[in-house]
């Protein structure tokens, strides 16, 4: 909603102040600057990005129009979820087998639609323990592979901002493509009268401030957003991460959800009695 909202302030301060100033909206109204800056942006981003590149943009274009992807509400059925896995794990490895084999038949996922709803989330976390659980490794070596294995997902998502920041970057340049066309065309009217230069000339810088206005407006803004999404994904892993690697140090279960909460930033963590109290509600609850 606020991506929304701030590109409508966008749009209601650029060309408001215009108009306050005395400005004609109808010549900024220019469909062949519009289709030059814009079917040179599209092309170029179909040179430089494979479709699933393309496809990663706009899923996560339109996540950015949705609310935070990481609340409150997810960390705090995370540390649950991660207290239960660890509490019937310490008891016998092997009972969590079949839970992280198939999450979406699990009664124990089931519990936590937040976070079987996170499907990156949800495979890392599987993935996992499925290692742990088949051939345990050591402390440093689980943490060398989970960490590979965040670098890696996050990589692949991190070409989506970077391609939209890399058109956000040559919007400018492709508005003064669309402003030296514009020149061009003067040139040959240059026989018709003040008025007919005038508007032709004004109507070729309409390129240039398109094409300005588009990058710094709102491609750049969106860029950051998408990665500031990201970041808060690559977090929720990281609070994962913290808990499985204090259960391969043979932690007990809830020291292993200490290490998880410790790792939410303060603003979205939960506090230690909150989660004492939950987790020992859920203790109960499994062993009746």
């Amino acid at each position: 909603m606020l991506v929304i909202v701030g590109a409508f302030i966008v749009i209601g301060a650029v060309f408001g102040g215009y108009l306050i100033e005395g400005g004609k909206l109808a010549v900024l109204i220019q469909p062949i600057e519009f289709l030059i800056i814009g079917g040179a942006a599209a092309g170029s981003l179909l040179i430089s990005a494979p479709i699933p590149l393309i496809k990663m943009i706009i899923s996560q274009a339109l996540g950015t129009l949705k609310g935070p992807k990481v609340t409150r509400e997810h960390y705090t059925e995370l540390l649950l979820l991660l207290f239960e896995l660890c509490k019937n794990a310490k008891a016998n490895p092997l009972s969590i087998e079949a839970h992280v084999e198939k999450p979406h038949e699990s009664e124990i996922f089931k519990r936590y639609p937040k976070v079987l709803e996170n499907h990156h989330a949800l495979d890392f976390l599987c993935d996992s323990l499925k290692v742990q659980i088949s051939s345990p490794m050591s402390p440093f070596d689980f943490e060398d592979l989970m960490d590979k294995d965040i670098a890696a997902a996050h990589q692949e998502e991190h070409n989506a901002p970077s391609t939209v920041t890399r058109i956000g970057d040559a919007m400018p340049g492709l508005g003064i493509v669309a402003a030296v066309l514009g020149v061009v065309l003067t040139m040959g009217k240059l026989t018709q009268g003040k008025e007919v230069i005038g508007h032709s000339v004004a109507s070729a810088l309409v390129g240039t401030f398109l094409g300005i206005l588009m990058s710094y407006g709102f491609l750049q803004p969106l860029a950051a957003k998408m990665e500031l999404n990201l970041g808060l994904e690559a977090k929720f892993m990281e609070v994962i991460k913290a808990g499985l690697l204090a259960y391969s140090k043979n932690c007990s279960p809830k020291v292993c959800v200490e290490f998880s909460r410790r790792t939410i930033s303060p603003e979205l963590r939960p506090s230690f009695a909150e989660v004492d109290q939950l987790t020992s509600s859920a203790g109960k609850k499994a062993a009746a």
